[in-house]
């Protein structure tokens, strides 16, 4: 049986895990990912009850009941790095004995879904639009430091996506990977948008924006817009999904991104005021999950 020493499991004196502060028993089964740290009691105030809330650094969680349903709120902060830590920690409060620092014998499988904000990169896409990820591109390289990681992914896509945009080889490449179809179905339904998720491991350059210094390649997004794989085309950015739904692939889990547009990147539009439509998409995804 694996066994997980002191250096690579670390446990908190109070029996927490060592980032997200949390003890096994303070996990629900159904999670929501938020980037926000404040977002969490937006998610939480929905709830009928709550029964623990825990913060540490940009980590915040709330677990409660909503209607009848146990559901946890966590904050991941920004980007895929911060992913890693989350959902490493997440499937190891679930799966790990912590007395023992063995694994446990039966699987739990947890459900995550992480809402979010994105930029649309196709000029269809209208401001305030719900977009699930059906697929999502890593940027970040994360996911090919894990074994399997080619088990996973969609590596025909991978190469069309490359040699579309002339990857440049001092770039992590790209990784392709699914999101959770039964989830998708499930949240998504019929009233919600459908595409392929770029997830940067950055704002401006990794995401084509130009401020006082050029892009190596200053055409990056126009190719991203032209972009097209069998049925499939680029409709947004954001900063984390890909990581999200590749540790959970690997893992076991279920999870999906879903995103309301808030930024329009070929037009150069934003909508700054979208907090009513992050809370009316907060509740729909609370009563599908």
């Amino acid at each position: 049986m694996k066994h997980f020493p002191s250096s690579q499991l670390i446990i908190n004196g109070d029996g927490s895990i060592f980032h997200l502060h949390l003890k096994p028993e303070q996990l629900a089964d159904n999670i929501i990912l938020v980037g926000d740290p404040g977002r969490v009691k937006t998610v939480a105030s929905f709830f009928d009850t709550q029964e623990c809330s825990v913060s540490s650094r940009e980590f915040n969680t709330i677990t409660g009941m909503y209607k009848g349903k146990r559901i946890s709120v966590v904050s991941t902060g920004i980007g895929t790095d911060n992913i890693d830590i989350v959902v490493n920690e997440l499937d190891a409060l679930a799966n790990i004995d912590f007395e023992k620092r063995t694994e446990k014998s039966g699987f739990r499988q947890l459900t995550m879904v992480r809402i979010g904000t994105c930029g649309g990169m196709q000029t269809d896409i209208s401001l305030g639009s719900y977009l699930v990820s059906e697929k999502s591109i890593g940027f970040d390289g994360v996911l090919s430091f894990y074994a399997g990681r080619k088990n996973v992914c969609d590596l025909p896509f991978e190469e069309a996506f490359k040699q579309h945009t002339d990857w440049n080889p001092l770039l992590a490449s790209p990784y392709v990977i699914d999101n959770n179809k039964e989830l998708i179905e499930r949240i998504g339904r019929d009233d919600m948008l459908r595409g392929v998720t770029i997830s940067s491991n950055g704002f401006y350059g990794p995401q084509g924006r130009v401020l006082r210094i050029d892009l190596a390649d200053m055409n990056i997004n126009d190719k991203i817009e032209a972009f097209r794989y069998k049925n499939h085309r680029i409709t947004n950015y954001e900063m984390e999904g890909s990581a999200i739904a590749g540790l959970s692939a690997l893992m076991g889990h279920k999870a999906m991104t879903v995103c309301c547009v808030i930024a329009q990147r070929r037009i150069e539009a934003a909508n700054t005021d979208y907090q009513p439509l992050i809370k009316k998409l907060i509740e729909t995804v609370l009563d599908r999950i």
